[in-house]
């Protein structure tokens, strides 16, 4: 029997279903980070001595290690073995973790978030990659869904958990929480995970120009995105330069990695339209996602007065209409063709968040809840499909490669979607607190009615004339910051769904028939 025809019959020693939940816990605890931090970072800077504005290098550090590791992680798992590489990453994600939590200074933390970021991101391309391998491509559907939950109910449960841990006990916990569960995987892996034939040839010459292209192109952007904001975006010359160099690495990443010899990423992947297209929606997914998880607390938080823990609340009966819609859409997927699926998908996102758009002072938990189920109810239509169709018509020693892509597509623009939804918002409530300020003025009579409807409520209530102007004056200023607030948070859902509705013809440039396609072809083998 030839090497491709034993490559071809190669199956797993243990069941792929035990494979499969193995390796997703992996990845489950790697995307729980990416957004764990953002509700405590009120807390950390309190403890640790420094601003908040410092403390937000915890989760810039965390997400420029894990972009660059990503793309690059495909090399890194041919160089060590995937299996090799996998217990690496899990080991030493689990080893920051519990130095995270012992930071005693911001420095510290930064320096401990960067390697949790570094070993964290070759997590979710080489748990991708071992399911591609794990499963056949008729049974990769149901397998994916499993994928989702993890891709989707992370970042969900993430602010809910990270919030609980840090109002009952201490921030320390949010890393703690990861260590137990570090050592099961590790264990798990090394019983359960073996590598195919095709992944034991190491690839040993290191592509230097290449690391270092796409280092200098992917950290730099992330940081030019995730500070500009705070810096003046491109009135700091600090921005500039990070600009600057995020284009220059970017670009010439591009070009060395379409002409060198041995390339550390083969973009020969995306000569597939499938899979071209499909890490294009990935990556909006993968925004949508996550902007959306972080800014739905937000406004929670800072308009309506939560708490960590019920803000996080918010989020979670979302991930279980996930979890429930899932099973659903893969009996879709052998009924109707995947673009449709998808296009579904993108235009539900679309209504729900243009239905977000009408948020008010008055509105209830209820309601909140339920738009937020609304948005992250569309994901079962997206995620699963999308993975589905991406590496329907792949030849499976591409599928690390492709894997590194594709979680880079969706995890590194996510992470760019953050930073910019929380600018966006700081700018459009800017915008809208110039045009009301304009409008308070003695010379309004709107003004002088609302001051003397207040002011005459209060010295009814027994305050003084004075004291009483006074209330009237706080009052209006806190009437006005949150009606500033729910204006700058509904224009940036209004984006969101504007951004959803234009990627829906997008998934039609996906094959009819990539399923049957698929199959034609050996499944990519």
């Amino acid at each position: 029997m030839s090497d491709t025809a034993g490559h071809q019959d190669w199956k797993p020693s243990h069941n792929p279903w035990l494979v499969a939940v193995t390796v997703t816990l992996a990845a489950f605890m790697e995307v729980l980070d990416t957004t764990i931090v953002n509700v405590a970072l009120p807390h950390i800077a309190g403890s640790l001595g420094s601003s908040y504005d410092d403390a937000t290098w915890a989760l810039t550090s965390y997400l420029v290690a894990n972009g660059i590791v990503l793309t690059i992680s495909g090399w890194l798992s041919r160089l060590f073995g995937r299996k090799r590489y996998f217990l690496i990453c899990i080991t030493m994600f689990t080893v920051s973790s519990f130095l995270c939590g012992l930071a005693t200074s911001l420095p510290m933390l930064v320096v401990f978030r960067l390697m949790q970021g570094f070993f964290g991101g070759g997590l979710q391309p080489s748990q991708q990659s071992i399911i591609l391998d794990t499963f056949p491509p008729e049974k990769r559907g149901a397998a994916f869904g499993l994928t989702a939950i993890a891709t989707i109910v992370g970042p969900v449960l993430g602010p809910m958990l990270g919030g609980y841990l840090t109002d009952n006990f201490s921030w320390r916990w949010i890393f703690f929480v990861n260590v137990p569960f570090g050592i099961i995987t590790v264990m798990a892996v090394t019983a359960f995970v073996e590598d195919p034939p095709w992944e034991r040839k190491k690839r040993e010459k290191v592509d230097v120009v290449g690391i270092s292209l796409i280092t200098l192109g992917l950290g730099c952007l992330e940081v030019m995105c995730d500070r500009g904001e705070d810096d003046d975006w491109f009135g700091s010359p600090f921005i500039v330069t990070m600009g600057i160099l995020g284009a220059i690495g970017v670009i010439g990443a591009i070009v060395w990695l379409c002409y060198a010899k041995n390339p550390l990423v083969r973009l020969s992947v995306l000569k597939d339209r499938n899979f071209a297209t499909g890490m294009l929606l990935i990556s909006m997914v993968g925004a949508t996602l996550y902007a959306s998880a972080i800014i739905v607390p937000q406004f929670a938080q800072q308009v309506l007065g939560y708490t960590a823990t019920n803000s996080g609340l918010l989020l979670a009966p979302g991930g279980v209409a996930v979890i429930c819609l899932i099973p659903i859409v893969g009996r879709l997927m052998k009924f109707i063709q995947m673009r449709y699926i998808i296009a579904f998908g993108f235009f539900a996102m679309g209504m729900a968040m243009f239905q977000a758009s009408n948020l008010y002072a008055g509105t209830d938990f209820r309601h909140l809840m339920f738009y937020r189920i609304s948005q992250t109810a569309s994901l079962a239509f997206l995620f699963v499909p999308i993975s589905t169709i991406a590496y329907s018509t792949l030849p499976r020693e591409l599928n690390s490669d492709a894997s590194a892509l594709f979680s880079m597509a969706r995890n590194y623009v996510g992470s760019l979607a953050i930073s910019l939804a929380t600018a966006a918002i700081i700018e459009t409530r800017q915008r809208h607190q110039t045009y009301v300020t304009d409008h308070m003025t003695p010379a309004n009579p709107e003004f002088n009615s609302y001051i003397a409807t207040v002011q005459q409520a209060a010295q009814a209530h027994g305050m003084a004339p004075a004291q009483a102007h006074s209330f009237a004056i706080y009052q209006l200023f806190r009437d006005f910051t949150s009606q500033v607030a729910m204006l700058a948070y509904n224009e940036v859902f209004d984006w969101i769904g504007v951004i959803a509705l234009f990627v829906v013809p997008l998934c039609f440039l996906l094959s009819p028939n990539g399923k049957k396609e698929a199959q034609a072809s050996g499944g990519g083998h």
